[in-house]
């Protein structure tokens, strides 16, 4: 993933992050997203340092971010769909149920 590599590991963490926080629901607290930003920062390293495809890069993120929100047991957020290493900026899809995005604490 060549094109990530115009940016750091710890920028990509927070554009990512920064992306992440603005459609979850509910908001992440402030200490939520420093947690975030920093599991998002091992998952870029990871992806970086393993020399992976665009489309395996994103899946890697994805994962991180299902696991952090298993954990949390509340927060819903977007997937990482795609990145645009040019612009800087991380595009984020919200997971649907019938073409409506999950909501937090189960249902939809």
């Amino acid at each position: 993933m060549s094109a990530q590599r115009t940016r750091s590991a710890d920028e990509w963490a927070d554009i990512i992050a920064g992306a992440y926080a603005a459609k979850t629901r509910p908001p992440l607290t402030p200490q939520l997203l420093m947690e975030m930003r920093a599991v998002l920062l091992e998952a870029v390293r990871e992806a970086e340092a393993s020399h992976v495809p665009g489309s395996e890069w994103c899946e890697r993120v994805n994962l991180v971010l299902d696991r952090s929100e298993m954990s949390l047991h509340s927060a819903v957020g977007p997937r990482l769909a795609a990145i645009d290493p040019e612009a800087g900026t991380a595009e984020m899809v919200h997971r649907s149920e019938a073409g409506r995005p999950l909501r937090a604490f189960g249902g939809q």
